[in-house]
C-alpha cells in the first residue's frame, strides 16, 4: 500500500513544483483563462438553471423532460468518456516517459497499474466533472433540491466516469497486443477526428432549426419517442440520470445506484486480470521505434522542386511537409477542419434572405463584410494552431539550423511560405465561395476578395514572426505553444487588426453601395473620393506593416539567439 502511494505522489509533486517556479507570464495566463472559466462556468449555472425553471412550470410534463435530459446529458459525456479513456490510457500506460524507470523499480506489476489507471480516470474525466459542476448546481438551485441531492450527485458521478474509462483502457491493453502503441495511437487520433468530423456534418446536414417551424414538427407522440430512442436501461447513463432524479425530488434509487457502483467495481476487478496478462507484454511491444513513412516518398521532392524558390528554401520545405505528414496529431486536424469549412459554407446556402425582399440587398451587403470578419477571426485561429508553432515544431534539433549554412532570413520565409499557402486558400475558399452563395454585388466581391488576402500574408507573417520572438522549443506539443503568452499575445494582435481591416474596408465600401443603390445616382465629391481611396490606401498600408514587422522581428529574434 505504501509503495501505492508513492506512486500517485509523483503526480502531486510535480504538479507542486509546476506552480513554485511559475512566472509572472505564467500567473498572467492563469489570470485570464481563469477569468474565461468563471464566466463559462456562471454560463452553464444560468443556463440549467433556466431551462429547469421553465420546465418546473409543466409539472408533470416538465420532470419528463427533466429526467430525459438528465440521461441524455450522461450519454453525451459516456462516449466521450470512453474515447477520452482509449487516447489516455496510451499516452499513461504505455507512453510516458518515466514507465521505463518505474518498470525497475522492485513494484508490483499490479500495483503500477492501478496508480497508472487512477490518473487515467483523473487525466480522462476532469473535464467532465467541471462541466458537471455548474450544470447540476444549477439544476439543484432552480428545483431547491435537499443537501443529499449534492451528495448524491459526487457519488454517482465518480462510478460513472469509472466505467467507461475502465473499458477504454481495456480496450487500449488489446489494441496494444495487436498493434505497436504509436500506431494504435495514431489510429485512435485519426478515427476520432473522422468520427467528429462526421459528427458536425450530420448535425448541421439534418436543419435542426427545422424544428423552430411549427407546420415541420411531428405529432405530440412521435416527438417524445424520438427523444427516447436512444435511451436504453442498460446504459449507465440511464442509471446515473435516473439516480439524481430521484434524489432531486427527495427520494432514493438504490437499485440504479448500485448498478453504477458494482458495474465500476467488476470492471476494475476484470480489468485488473487482464493487466496481469497482458500490459507488460504490451508495454514491451510499444518500445519499438517509429516509422518514417513519407520518408521514402519522392512525391514531395518533385512537387515542391517545381517551385520557384532557391535550393535552401526548398530543402526546408521538404523538411517541414514530411515532418508534418510523419505526426497524425497534426495533419489529421486538417479533416475536422474542412468539415468546419463546409459547415460554414452551407450555413449561408441554407440562408432564406427571400423571406424580406425589402432588405435582403442591404442583409446581403451586411452578411458579406460580416463574413470577411469571421473569416479573418478563423484564419487568426488556425495561424495560432499551426502557423505561431512553426518555429518551436524544430524543438531540440533547432541548434541544427543555427549551425547550418542557413541564413536566419531564410529559415524564417520558408515557415512564412509553408504557412501562408494553405492559410490563404482556405481564405479565399471561405471569402468567395461564400459571397457566390449570398449572390452580393461584384464590388463587394472584389473588395472582400482582396481584403481577405492582405489579411491572410499580414496575419502569416505576423504569426510566423511572433512564434520566432517567442518560442518554446521544449513544449510536448503545438498546442501548448498557441496556449503559450507568446500566443495569446498574437491572438490579441490579430484580432485587433482584423477589426480593424473590416472597417477600413467596410466603411468606403458601404458608403459607395449605398450611393449606388439610389435611384438618382449622384458622383462623388473630390473629398468623399480621397476619403474612400485614403481607407483602402490604410487597409493595404496596414497589412504591409504587420507584415514586415512580423517577419523583422522574428529575423531579429533568431539573430540575437547566437
Amino acid at each position: 500500500m505504501q509503495a501505492f502511494t508513492y506512486l500517485l505522489l509523483s503526480a502531486y509533486l510535480s504538479s507542486r513544483n509546476r506552480v513554485r517556479r511559475s512566472e509572472r507570464a505564467d500567473f498572467a495566463r492563469a489570470s485570464v483563462f481563469g477569468g474565461v472559466a468563471l464566466g463559462v462556468f456562471a454560463a452553464l449555472f444560468w443556463g440549467a438553471f433556466w431551462i429547469t425553471s421553465q420546465l418546473d412550470a409543466y409539472e408533470e410534463l416538465g420532470d419528463f423532460l427533466l429526467r430525459i435530459g438528465l440521461s441524455w446529458l450522461f450519454l453525451t459525456f459516456l462516449s466521450f468518456l470512453a474515447f477520452s479513456g482509449v487516447v489516455t490510457a496510451l499516452s499513461t500506460l504505455f507512453l510516458s516517459e518515466d514507465l521505463r524507470l518505474l518498470l525497475a523499480t522492485p513494484v508490483a506489476v499490479r500495483r503500477l497499474f492501478f496508480a497508472r489507471f487512477m490518473k487515467t480516470v483523473l487525466q480522462s474525466s476532469w473535464m467532465v466533472a467541471v462541466f458537471l459542476v455548474p450544470v447540476l448546481l444549477g439544476v439543484g438551485v432552480a428545483r431547491c433540491a435537499p443537501c443529499m441531492f449534492y451528495v448524491t450527485a459526487l457519488l454517482t458521478v465518480a462510478p460513472f466516469c469509472i466505467i467507461p474509462v475502465a473499458a477504454g483502457t481495456g480496450t487500449t491493453l488489446l489494441l496494444v497486443n495487436v498493434f505497436p502503441a504509436r500506431r494504435a495511437r495514431d489510429i485512435l487520433m485519426l478515427m476520432g477526428l473522422v468520427f467528429a468530423g462526421s459528427i458536425v456534418l450530420l448535425l448541421r446536414f439534418i436543419q435542426p432549426e427545422r424544428l423552430l417551424r411549427v407546420e415541420s414538427l411531428p405529432d405530440i407522440t412521435g416527438f417524445f419517442a424520438t427523444l427516447q430512442s436512444p435511451i436504453t436501461p442498460m446504459l449507465p447513463s440511464f442509471w446515473a440520470g435516473e439516480t439524481l432524479f430521484a434524489s432531486l425530488t427527495g427520494g432514493q434509487d438504490l437499485l440504479h445506484a448500485g448498478a453504477l457502483w458494482t458495474t465500476a467495481g467488476a470492471f476494475t476487478v476484470l480489468l485488473s486480470a487482464v493487466s496481469e496478462r497482458w500490459y507488460f507484454a504490451g508495454f514491451s511491444k510499444s518500445q519499438e521505434a517509429r516509422k518514417a513513412r513519407f520518408t521514402q516518398l519522392r512525391v514531395v521532392e518533385v512537387i515542391v522542386a517545381r517551385l520557384p524558390m532557391s535550393i535552401v528554401r526548398r530543402n526546408l520545405l521538404i523538411k517541414d511537409l514530411k515532418v508534418f505528414l510523419r505526426d497524425v496529431t497534426q495533419w489529421s486536424q486538417l479533416l475536422l477542419l474542412i468539415a468546419l469549412v463546409v459547415v460554414y459554407l452551407y450555413n449561408f446556402q441554407v440562408l432564406d434572405l427571400d423571406r424580406i425582399p425589402y432588405m435582403a440587398g442591404f442583409i446581403k451587403n451586411f452578411y458579406a463584410f460580416l463574413n470577411l470578419g469571421l473569416a479573418g477571426f478563423v484564419m487568426a485561429t488556425v495561424a495560432a494552431r499551426f502557423v505561431f508553432p512553426a518555429v518551436s515544431s524544430e524543438g531540440a534539433a533547432f541548434w541544427i539550423i543555427r549551425t547550418a549554412p542557413i541564413t536566419c532570413r531564410d529559415f524564417l520565409w520558408s515557415k512564412f511560405w509553408s504557412g501562408l499557402v494553405p492559410l490563404l486558400l482556405m481564405s479565399l475558399t471561405l471569402t468567395i465561395v461564400a459571397n457566390e452563395f449570398l449572390a452580393v454585388a461584384p464590388f463587394l466581391k472584389i473588395v472582400t476578395t482582396a481584403g481577405i488576402t492582405l489579411m491572410s500574408f499580414a496575419l502569416a507573417g505576423l504569426a510566423t514572426g511572433l512564434g520566432a520572438r517567442y518560442p518554446r522549443f521544449a513544449a510536448d506539443n503545438a498546442s501548448q505553444v498557441a496556449g503559450s503568452p507568446g500566443g495569446v499575445a498574437f491572438m490579441i494582435a490579430a484580432v485587433s487588426y482584423v477589426l480593424l481591416m473590416v472597417v477600413l474596408l467596410g466603411w468606403p465600401s458601404s458608403m459607395f453601395l449605398l450611393r449606388m443603390s439610389r435611384i438618382h445616382i449622384r458622383p462623388f465629391r473630390p473629398d468623399e473620393v480621397a476619403l474612400i481611396a485614403s481607407c483602402f490606401a490604410v487597409s493595404i498600408a496596414l497589412s504591409i506593416g504587420v507584415l514586415r514587422y512580423g517577419m523583422r522581428t522574428g529575423v531579429a529574434a533568431l539573430e540575437e539567439m547566437g
